[in-house]
Protein backbone atom coordinates (compact mmCIF):
# COMPACT_ATOMS: atom_id res chain seq x y z
CA UNK A 1 0.00 0.00 0.00
CA UNK A 2 1.24 3.31 -1.25
CA UNK A 3 -0.17 6.60 -0.18
CA UNK A 4 -0.03 9.94 -1.32
CA UNK A 5 -0.63 13.62 -0.48
CA UNK A 6 -3.22 14.52 -2.72
CA UNK A 7 -2.99 18.59 -3.45
CA UNK A 8 -6.22 19.64 -2.03
CA UNK A 9 -5.35 17.66 1.05
CA UNK A 10 -2.25 19.44 1.65
CA UNK A 11 -3.30 22.86 0.57
CA UNK A 12 -5.74 22.02 3.79
CA UNK A 13 -3.05 20.75 6.37
CA UNK A 14 -1.02 23.45 5.71
CA UNK A 15 -3.83 26.18 6.40
CA UNK A 16 -4.53 24.50 9.71
CA UNK A 17 -0.24 24.70 10.69
CA UNK A 18 -0.54 28.72 9.11
CA UNK A 19 -3.30 29.77 11.34
CA UNK A 20 -2.17 27.70 14.19
CA UNK A 21 1.26 29.48 14.44
CA UNK A 22 -0.63 32.87 13.75
CA UNK A 23 -3.35 32.35 16.35
CA UNK A 24 -0.13 30.66 19.10
CA UNK A 25 1.85 33.63 18.56
CA UNK A 26 -1.14 36.10 19.37
CA UNK A 27 -1.80 33.92 22.51
CA UNK A 28 1.67 34.69 23.59
CA UNK A 29 1.35 38.24 22.75
CA UNK A 30 -1.33 38.59 25.05
CA UNK A 31 -0.36 36.44 27.79
CA UNK A 32 0.92 38.79 30.44
CA UNK A 33 -2.43 40.71 30.37
CA UNK A 34 -3.84 37.36 30.96
CA UNK A 35 -3.21 37.00 34.32
CA UNK A 36 -1.09 38.92 37.10
CA UNK A 37 2.19 38.82 36.84
CA UNK A 38 4.59 39.80 39.59
CA UNK A 39 5.92 42.82 39.62
CA UNK A 40 8.58 43.70 39.17
CA UNK A 41 10.29 40.28 38.20
CA UNK A 42 12.36 39.67 36.15
CA UNK A 43 12.36 35.85 35.84
CA UNK A 44 8.73 35.48 35.55
CA UNK A 45 8.67 37.38 32.26
CA UNK A 46 11.75 35.19 31.10
CA UNK A 47 9.73 32.13 31.94
CA UNK A 48 7.51 33.16 29.07
CA UNK A 49 9.58 34.15 26.78
CA UNK A 50 11.21 30.88 26.90
CA UNK A 51 8.19 28.96 26.41
CA UNK A 52 7.44 30.96 23.51
CA UNK A 53 10.71 30.43 21.93
CA UNK A 54 9.85 26.68 22.40
CA UNK A 55 6.42 26.82 21.77
CA UNK A 56 7.22 28.57 18.29
CA UNK A 57 10.58 26.82 17.33
CA UNK A 58 9.47 24.57 14.71
CA UNK A 59 7.31 21.26 15.42
CA UNK A 60 5.06 19.40 12.75
CA UNK A 61 2.07 20.61 14.70
CA UNK A 62 0.25 17.03 13.93
CA UNK A 63 -1.54 17.05 16.46
CA UNK A 64 -3.13 20.29 15.46
CA UNK A 65 -3.91 18.62 12.47
CA UNK A 66 -5.34 15.78 13.68
CA UNK A 67 -7.76 18.23 16.21
CA UNK A 68 -9.01 19.99 12.61
CA UNK A 69 -8.99 16.90 10.72
CA UNK A 70 -11.05 14.49 13.45
CA UNK A 71 -13.54 17.72 13.19
CA UNK A 72 -14.07 17.14 9.42
CA UNK A 73 -14.86 13.84 10.29
CA UNK A 74 -18.68 15.36 10.93
CA UNK A 75 -18.99 18.12 9.25
CA UNK A 76 -16.77 20.65 6.99
CA UNK A 77 -17.95 23.63 8.73
CA UNK A 78 -15.97 25.77 11.34
CA UNK A 79 -16.80 24.83 14.77
CA UNK A 80 -16.51 26.83 17.92
CA UNK A 81 -13.57 25.36 20.73
CA UNK A 82 -11.12 24.31 18.05
CA UNK A 83 -8.70 26.87 18.12
CA UNK A 84 -8.46 26.87 21.90
CA UNK A 85 -8.29 22.52 22.22
CA UNK A 86 -5.37 23.52 19.55
CA UNK A 87 -3.64 25.79 21.91
CA UNK A 88 -4.38 23.46 25.16
CA UNK A 89 -2.93 20.85 23.20
CA UNK A 90 0.47 22.49 22.14
CA UNK A 91 1.04 23.64 25.63
CA UNK A 92 0.52 20.09 27.13
CA UNK A 93 2.99 19.44 24.36
CA UNK A 94 5.43 22.31 25.34
CA UNK A 95 4.78 21.09 29.03
CA UNK A 96 6.24 17.47 28.45
CA UNK A 97 9.49 19.07 26.19
CA UNK A 98 10.03 20.86 28.83
CA UNK A 99 10.27 18.23 31.59
CA UNK A 100 11.60 15.33 28.79
CA UNK A 101 13.91 17.59 28.86
CA UNK A 102 15.35 17.67 31.87
CA UNK A 103 14.68 13.58 32.47
CA UNK A 104 16.95 13.58 29.69
CA UNK A 105 19.86 15.87 30.31
CA UNK A 106 18.92 17.13 26.76
CA UNK A 107 21.03 19.99 25.61
CA UNK A 108 19.28 20.42 22.75
CA UNK A 109 15.41 20.52 21.79
CA UNK A 110 13.87 21.66 17.98
CA UNK A 111 17.35 22.94 16.59
CA UNK A 112 18.07 25.00 19.75
CA UNK A 113 18.70 25.06 23.34
CA UNK A 114 16.50 22.94 25.46
CA UNK A 115 14.94 25.35 28.23
CA UNK A 116 16.85 23.42 31.06
CA UNK A 117 19.71 24.26 29.28
CA UNK A 118 19.05 27.79 28.46
CA UNK A 119 18.70 28.28 32.16
CA UNK A 120 22.12 26.45 32.99
CA UNK A 121 23.69 28.83 30.59
CA UNK A 122 22.00 31.94 32.03
CA UNK A 123 22.59 30.14 35.71
CA UNK A 124 25.96 28.84 35.67
CA UNK A 125 26.95 27.46 39.13
CA UNK A 126 23.59 27.47 40.10
CA UNK A 127 22.63 24.28 39.15
CA UNK A 128 19.92 24.27 41.67
CA UNK A 129 18.67 27.12 40.31
CA UNK A 130 18.36 26.30 36.69
CA UNK A 131 16.88 23.19 37.08
CA UNK A 132 14.23 24.62 39.30
CA UNK A 133 13.15 27.50 36.81
CA UNK A 134 13.00 24.66 33.99
CA UNK A 135 10.71 22.27 36.28
CA UNK A 136 7.98 25.18 37.18
CA UNK A 137 8.42 26.47 33.29
CA UNK A 138 6.73 23.23 32.42
CA UNK A 139 4.69 23.35 35.02
CA UNK A 140 3.49 26.91 33.71
CA UNK A 141 2.97 25.38 30.49
CA UNK A 142 0.66 22.94 31.62
CA UNK A 143 -1.03 25.17 33.90
CA UNK A 144 -1.82 27.50 30.89
CA UNK A 145 -3.06 24.58 28.66
CA UNK A 146 -5.45 23.58 31.37
CA UNK A 147 -6.89 27.59 31.65
CA UNK A 148 -6.65 28.30 27.53
CA UNK A 149 -9.84 25.29 27.88
CA UNK A 150 -11.85 27.64 30.51
CA UNK A 151 -11.47 30.54 28.91
CA UNK A 152 -12.84 29.25 25.33
CA UNK A 153 -15.24 30.54 23.23
CA UNK A 154 -17.30 28.00 23.61
CA UNK A 155 -20.74 26.37 25.24
CA UNK A 156 -20.24 25.31 29.16
CA UNK A 157 -20.72 22.20 28.26
CA UNK A 158 -18.48 21.58 25.76
CA UNK A 159 -15.76 23.37 28.19
CA UNK A 160 -16.03 20.91 30.63
CA UNK A 161 -15.85 17.81 28.01
CA UNK A 162 -12.89 19.10 26.63
CA UNK A 163 -11.12 19.60 29.77
CA UNK A 164 -12.02 16.37 31.16
CA UNK A 165 -10.35 14.84 28.00
CA UNK A 166 -7.52 17.22 28.40
CA UNK A 167 -7.11 16.63 31.93
CA UNK A 168 -7.01 13.13 31.69
CA UNK A 169 -4.72 13.02 28.73
CA UNK A 170 -1.84 14.55 30.90
CA UNK A 171 -2.84 12.40 33.69
CA UNK A 172 -2.05 9.32 31.83
CA UNK A 173 1.12 10.76 29.70
CA UNK A 174 2.64 11.37 33.19
CA UNK A 175 2.06 7.88 33.79
CA UNK A 176 3.49 7.00 30.84
CA UNK A 177 6.50 8.97 31.43
CA UNK A 178 6.80 7.14 34.46
CA UNK A 179 6.95 3.50 32.81
CA UNK A 180 9.19 5.00 30.34
CA UNK A 181 11.78 5.20 32.83
CA UNK A 182 10.51 1.65 34.47
CA UNK A 183 11.49 0.25 30.95
CA UNK A 184 15.30 1.14 31.33
CA UNK A 185 15.37 -0.54 34.47
CA UNK A 186 14.56 -4.09 32.43
CA UNK A 187 17.42 -5.86 30.99
CA UNK A 188 15.21 -6.87 28.20
CA UNK A 189 11.76 -5.13 28.50
CA UNK A 190 8.63 -7.16 26.84
CA UNK A 191 7.57 -5.88 23.46
CA UNK A 192 4.20 -5.19 24.74
CA UNK A 193 5.50 -3.44 28.11
CA UNK A 194 7.37 -1.27 25.22
CA UNK A 195 3.99 -0.66 23.22
CA UNK A 196 1.81 0.53 26.48
CA UNK A 197 4.71 2.40 27.35
CA UNK A 198 4.12 4.14 23.81
CA UNK A 199 0.87 4.28 24.20
CA UNK A 200 0.26 6.05 27.64
CA UNK A 201 3.31 8.51 26.98
CA UNK A 202 2.88 9.70 23.00
CA UNK A 203 -0.02 7.73 21.17
CA UNK A 204 -3.06 8.97 23.47
CA UNK A 205 -2.00 12.98 24.13
CA UNK A 206 -0.58 12.90 20.26
CA UNK A 207 -3.46 11.31 18.81
CA UNK A 208 -6.23 10.10 20.53
CA UNK A 209 -6.69 12.93 22.84
CA UNK A 210 -6.67 15.23 19.40
CA UNK A 211 -9.22 12.70 17.87
CA UNK A 212 -11.62 12.86 20.86
CA UNK A 213 -11.52 16.63 21.00
CA UNK A 214 -12.02 17.29 17.61
CA UNK A 215 -14.99 15.10 17.50
CA UNK A 216 -16.56 17.18 20.56
CA UNK A 217 -16.82 20.11 19.24
CA UNK A 218 -18.09 18.96 16.14
CA UNK A 219 -21.08 17.78 17.88
CA UNK A 220 -20.49 14.16 17.92
CA UNK A 221 -20.39 12.18 21.07
CA UNK A 222 -16.92 9.95 21.18
CA UNK A 223 -17.35 7.45 24.05
CA UNK A 224 -19.04 5.21 21.17
CA UNK A 225 -16.03 5.30 19.20
CA UNK A 226 -12.96 5.55 22.21
CA UNK A 227 -12.14 1.72 21.28
CA UNK A 228 -11.81 2.27 18.01
CA UNK A 229 -10.44 5.81 17.77
CA UNK A 230 -7.91 3.71 20.65
CA UNK A 231 -6.89 1.19 18.12
CA UNK A 232 -5.80 3.65 15.43
CA UNK A 233 -3.50 6.01 17.85
CA UNK A 234 -1.81 2.77 19.23
CA UNK A 235 -1.17 1.37 16.16
CA UNK A 236 0.01 5.04 14.70
CA UNK A 237 1.90 5.66 17.98
CA UNK A 238 3.84 2.46 17.73
CA UNK A 239 4.76 2.86 13.84
CA UNK A 240 6.11 5.96 14.77
CA UNK A 241 8.03 5.26 17.97
CA UNK A 242 9.96 2.57 16.33
CA UNK A 243 10.38 4.62 13.36
CA UNK A 244 12.19 7.01 15.64
CA UNK A 245 14.12 4.30 17.53
CA UNK A 246 15.32 2.96 14.26
CA UNK A 247 16.77 6.44 12.84
CA UNK A 248 18.60 6.83 16.06
CA UNK A 249 20.25 3.88 15.72
CA UNK A 250 20.36 3.80 11.79
CA UNK A 251 20.45 6.81 10.83
CA UNK A 252 18.64 9.21 8.60
CA UNK A 253 16.48 7.86 5.93
CA UNK A 254 15.35 9.69 3.09
CA UNK A 255 12.95 12.30 2.66
CA UNK A 256 9.67 11.33 1.25
CA UNK A 257 6.10 12.08 1.12
CA UNK A 258 6.02 11.62 4.99
CA UNK A 259 3.91 13.43 8.22
CA UNK A 260 6.43 16.27 7.58
CA UNK A 261 4.84 16.76 4.46
CA UNK A 262 0.99 15.73 6.39
CA UNK A 263 2.02 18.70 8.66
CA UNK A 264 3.36 21.26 6.17
CA UNK A 265 6.48 21.45 7.89
CA UNK A 266 9.66 21.34 6.23
CA UNK A 267 11.91 17.96 7.19
CA UNK A 268 12.52 17.81 10.97
CA UNK A 269 15.93 18.82 12.03
CA UNK A 270 17.37 16.13 14.35
CA UNK A 271 17.03 17.03 17.94
CA UNK A 272 19.83 14.17 19.03
CA UNK A 273 22.49 12.78 17.05
CA UNK A 274 22.41 9.14 16.24
CA UNK A 275 22.96 6.83 18.91
CA UNK A 276 21.80 8.99 21.76
CA UNK A 277 19.33 6.28 22.89
CA UNK A 278 22.82 4.17 23.59
CA UNK A 279 24.21 6.61 25.06
CA UNK A 280 21.47 7.88 27.31
CA UNK A 281 20.88 3.84 28.28
CA UNK A 282 17.30 3.83 26.53
CA UNK A 283 15.85 0.31 26.10
CA UNK A 284 14.25 1.68 22.78
CA UNK A 285 12.34 -1.06 20.58
CA UNK A 286 15.78 -0.78 18.44
CA UNK A 287 18.06 -1.46 21.01
CA UNK A 288 15.46 -4.38 22.27
CA UNK A 289 16.11 -5.71 19.45
CA UNK A 290 19.66 -5.46 18.94
CA UNK A 291 19.58 -7.14 22.55
CA UNK A 292 17.37 -9.98 21.64
CA UNK A 293 18.97 -10.48 18.00
CA UNK A 294 23.09 -10.49 19.47
CA UNK A 295 23.31 -13.26 21.50
CA UNK A 296 27.38 -13.06 22.56
CA UNK A 297 27.50 -9.41 20.79
CA UNK A 298 24.90 -8.31 23.02
CA UNK A 299 27.61 -7.90 25.72
CA UNK A 300 29.30 -4.97 23.52
CA UNK A 301 25.60 -3.39 23.32
CA UNK A 302 25.36 -3.66 27.27
CA UNK A 303 28.55 -2.58 27.92
CA UNK A 304 28.05 0.76 25.64
CA UNK A 305 24.15 1.04 26.85
CA UNK A 306 24.18 4.47 29.48
CA UNK A 307 27.99 5.49 28.45
CA UNK A 308 27.53 9.32 27.29
CA UNK A 309 31.07 8.68 25.91
CA UNK A 310 30.38 5.64 23.90
CA UNK A 311 32.85 6.39 21.11
CA UNK A 312 31.31 6.64 17.73
CA UNK A 313 33.10 3.40 16.58
CA UNK A 314 31.70 1.17 18.95
CA UNK A 315 28.61 2.59 17.95
CA UNK A 316 29.54 2.10 14.33
CA UNK A 317 29.92 -1.42 15.27
CA UNK A 318 26.76 -2.23 17.01
CA UNK A 319 25.10 -0.76 14.01
CA UNK A 320 26.63 -3.23 11.84
CA UNK A 321 26.23 -6.48 14.02
CA UNK A 322 22.69 -5.16 14.02
CA UNK A 323 22.01 -4.82 10.02
CA UNK A 324 24.16 -8.41 10.12
CA UNK A 325 21.41 -9.75 11.94
CA UNK A 326 18.62 -8.63 9.98
CA UNK A 327 17.32 -6.36 12.97
CA UNK A 328 16.99 -3.29 10.87
CA UNK A 329 14.61 -5.35 8.24
CA UNK A 330 12.65 -6.75 10.71
CA UNK A 331 12.09 -3.07 12.56
CA UNK A 332 10.72 -2.04 8.99
CA UNK A 333 8.44 -4.69 8.53
CA UNK A 334 7.29 -4.14 11.84
CA UNK A 335 6.62 -0.36 11.51
CA UNK A 336 4.80 -1.18 8.06
CA UNK A 337 2.78 -3.55 9.46
CA UNK A 338 1.66 -1.29 12.05
CA UNK A 339 0.88 1.22 9.58
CA UNK A 340 -1.13 -0.98 7.60
CA UNK A 341 -3.20 -1.88 10.46
CA UNK A 342 -3.82 1.59 11.65
CA UNK A 343 -4.82 2.16 7.97
CA UNK A 344 -7.04 -0.65 7.92
CA UNK A 345 -9.15 0.48 11.11
CA UNK A 346 -9.15 4.00 10.01
CA UNK A 347 -11.02 2.59 6.70
CA UNK A 348 -13.41 0.40 8.85
CA UNK A 349 -15.07 3.94 10.31
CA UNK A 350 -16.63 4.76 6.57
CA UNK A 351 -20.11 3.79 8.18
CA UNK A 352 -19.70 6.59 10.86
CA UNK A 353 -17.94 9.16 9.37
CA UNK A 354 -17.58 11.70 6.17
CA UNK A 355 -15.78 9.39 3.72
CA UNK A 356 -13.52 12.43 2.84
CA UNK A 357 -12.01 12.94 6.31
CA UNK A 358 -11.98 9.07 6.83
CA UNK A 359 -9.24 9.02 4.02
CA UNK A 360 -7.37 11.32 5.44
CA UNK A 361 -6.92 9.26 8.63
CA UNK A 362 -6.30 6.10 6.36
CA UNK A 363 -3.67 7.45 4.41
CA UNK A 364 -1.68 9.03 7.36
CA UNK A 365 -0.22 6.13 8.56
CA UNK A 366 1.34 4.73 5.40
CA UNK A 367 3.22 8.40 4.62
CA UNK A 368 5.06 7.41 7.81
CA UNK A 369 5.93 4.26 6.65
CA UNK A 370 6.65 5.24 3.18
CA UNK A 371 9.39 7.28 4.54
CA UNK A 372 11.51 4.34 5.22
CA UNK A 373 13.90 3.42 2.69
Amino acid sequence: MHATVNAATLERVLGHRTRFDARFGQYFDSLAGRFDLPVPSRYVPRCLDLLRDLSMRGGKRLRVVLLYEAARLVTAEEVPGLAEAALSIELLQTHGLVHDDIIDDAPLRRGGPSTYYAYRREFPGHGATALGLAVLAGDLAGFLSTQVLLEAEAPVALRQALLGVHTRTAAETVAGQIADLERDAHALPDEEFLHTVTDFKSARYSILAPLTMGLLAAGEDPVPHRARLHRYARLVGISEQMRDDCLDLFGPFGEGAGSDAVAGAAPAVADKSTGADIRSGRRTYAVRAVLAATGADAALVEAALGDPRCPDATLERIREIARAAGVDGRLKAEIRRHAEEAAAEAASWEPYWRAEAVEFFRSLPMWNADRMP
